[in-house]
């Protein structure tokens, strides 16, 4: 249990520093919106990762719910700063989490059946859990532009959604 607990707690930590980084940094725009597409990569490729290795029928189908609903909005956010004219700017909150995400997805890849079931859903439930209150408490407050804070507000819903679909899940409601 505690090698599940680690990786959470790592990108707990690592979300806590992005934050405080945002706010000692004041991150533009450009640069929030490159941390929100990230963590939606990361969990669209986390999901990709679900559907490979896992054979139960309710994980499956939350993790087709990740890919389907993570890339959506990622679209919509490639489209927006298309719209805007905006380049998406790498900074060290966005490296972070795909750093932590590559080894996160490399432990899991080390696991099977229920192991790997079970390991996974917890993941989710903490990035969900990281990942929107970054959204509510540091990316979405500091966004300046209207069109991009309202994404951000749209996608902290359907997340706060993801995360008690996994909740669900890892108490065993189907």
């Amino acid at each position: 249990m505690l090698k599940f607990i680690a990786p959470a707690a790592a990108l707990s930590a690592l979300i806590v520093a992005g934050a405080a980084y945002a706010q000692a940094a004041k991150l533009n725009d450009a640069q929030i919106a490159h941390i929100a597409y990230t963590a939606g990569n990361i969990d669209v490729a986390a999901g990709k990762q679900a559907l490979a290795k896992s054979k139960d029928k309710a994980v499956r189908d939350f993790a087709a719910e990740m890919v389907r609903d993570h890339a959506a909005v990622n679209d919509q956010a490639l489209a927006l700063v298309k719209k805007l004219g905006v380049t998406p700017q790498d900074n060290p909150t966005s490296q972070a989490l795909s750093k932590d995400a590559a080894a996160k997805q490399k432990s899991l890849a080390a696991l099977n059946g229920a192991a790997f079931d079970k390991a996974y859903i917890a993941n989710e439930i903490a990035f969900h859990k990281t990942v929107n209150g970054a959204l509510s408490q540091t990316l979405i407050p500091n966004a300046q532009n209207a069109e991009l804070k309202g994404l951000l507000q749209t996608g902290l819903k359907l997340f706060t959604e993801h995360q008690t679909h996994a909740e669900h899940l890892a108490n065993g409601q189907r």
